[in-house]
């Protein structure tokens, strides 16, 4: 029951995750629309959604590291499960860490779609 409280400290630093990738959901989501509305660039539009679609598994991996980290906590202060308690904490990190791994994926593809924007904008 005395440690309750570590799994919520993590909830914090996952809550400035989501509120990060919801931004650039809300960006990129900005920026397909404009680009369907203005552009006939299919392929470019296609990596696009793409990337829209890496970022909503993100936020999904991150939501349910919430949620099983709070689980975790109740469980642990409510009552004396300490095993299953640690083992939800560490199934929680290992979705966050999924959540991670997405962002760095799509860090890497932006970087390669403005790349293809670029070459195709200059020919």
């Amino acid at each position: 029951m005395e440690n309750w409280y570590l799994p919520i400290t993590i909830v914090p630093g996952l809550g400035l995750l989501i509120l990060s990738t919801s931004n650039l959901m809300v960006t990129l989501s900005n920026e397909i629309n404009a680009m369907i509305v203005n552009s006939k660039k299919k392929t470019i539009i296609t990596k696009k959604l793409k990337q829209l679609k890496l970022l909503n598994m993100a936020m999904v991996f991150f939501y349910v590291a919430v949620a099983l980290l709070l689980i975790s906590a109740v469980l642990n202060g409510l009552y004396t499960v300490d095993k299953i308690s640690l083992y939800i904490s560490v199934l929680a990190i290992i979705f966050a860490l999924i959540g991670l791994f997405s962002l760095v994926i799509f860090s890497f593809r932006a970087v390669s779609i403005r790349q293809n924007q670029f070459k195709n904008s200059v020919t």
